[in-house]
């Protein structure tokens, strides 16, 4: 079998010590071969090159930005329907190096890279792998959720924090979140979702939509608002409305809560959506598996069954 380990040197909980001795164990199961990513997309051209050159494998070491870009490389490395050609694209194993990694999580995966590790050679050696859903917004994949308003204005700030020299850690996402709760107008409807057939809904100011479940993690505890979220359903999405301060309050305590789910007149809730369009009343923040895109006043939404191959 021949694999490609795609190393984000600047990943969080990756060392020099830890990536030797995952490159050593791979090779004792897979030809290797190691590139590491040196700007921002890079690891998205690395996969699309192992994709063209007929490779088995993708490994990534780094965290869910790193999984975002090699997956729409493997992707988009053809142009043939994304399910059809599932088997036909390397598959996908993901050893967590980031500060949360949502999607090895969510895979059933151990958040330590070295348990990681072992859980992965494992698979490896019993051939056990998954074929999952993945979500697509215009032409950006994703694997466990997108955002549009107050959690992508976050990562925006954790984002600005990071290049200042800030480690990424669940405080920091708390102070980044506090921040722009504060600057945040919840009064303001800027979004409309439109599924097809149906009327549209209006005066939304904060959407969330799920590929998997849950959608992040605070430490170890999942944050959890659309728990029927699944790799192997379509998409959930979860939308906010005009938000007093004591509504605001409660609704961000449910949010948060590792046992309560959001509700109430404020709350939009939808389960297991093949596709829909999501327009703004002016440009708006949006993020993808917890990576700032920038801002949008339109963007579709479709779930992609079926269209990744990970071991697992």
């Amino acid at each position: 079998m021949r694999a490609l380990l795609v190393v984000n040197p600047n990943a969080t909980t990756t060392t020099e010590r830890g990536r030797d001795i995952l490159v050593r164990a791979l090779r004792s199961q897979v030809d290797l071969d190691v590139a590491y990513t040196q700007r921002r997309g890079h690891a998205s051209d690395l996969a699309r090159d192992a994709a063209r050159e007929g490779l088995d494998l993708v490994v990534t070491l780094g965290g869910d930005g790193t999984v975002n870009e090699a997956v729409n490389g493997l992707m988009t490395f053809d142009e043939g329907p994304a399910a059809d050609r599932a088997h036909e694209r390397p598959a996908l194993a993901v050893v967590p190096g980031g500060s949360t990694n949502v999607f090895a999580r969510a895979l059933g995966l151990p958040s330590d890279w070295a348990e990681g590790t072992g859980a992965i050679l494992e698979a490896l050696r019993d051939r056990r792998e998954r074929l999952i859903g993945l979500g697509r917004a215009d032409d950006r994949y994703f694997t466990f959720c997108a955002g549009l308003g107050l959690d992508a204005e976050v990562v925006r700030r954790v984002d600005q924090f990071r290049h200042k020299g800030s480690t990424s850690t669940p405080l920091l996402y708390l102070r980044a979140f506090s921040a722009q709760f504060a600057v945040t107008n919840r009064r303001v409807p800027l979004l409309t979702i439109q599924l097809p057939g149906e009327p549209a809904t209006t005066g939304l100011t904060w959407m969330l939509v799920q590929n998997t479940a849950p959608w992040t993690y605070i430490g170890e505890r999942p944050v959890n608002p659309n728990p029927r979220a699944s790799f192997d359903t379509g998409l959930d999405a979860l939308g906010l409305r005009e938000l007093p301060v004591a509504g605001t309050a409660r609704t961000v305590s449910q949010l948060l809560s590792a046992r309560r789910e959001p509700k109430g007149k404020q709350v939009l809730r939808l389960h297991d959506l093949p596709g829909f369009t999501l327009t703004a009343a002016k440009p708006i923040a949006y993020q993808v598996d917890g990576e700032y895109l920038g801002e949008v006043d339109k963007l579709d939404f479709a779930s992609v069954p079926g269209a990744l191959r990970v071991v697992c």
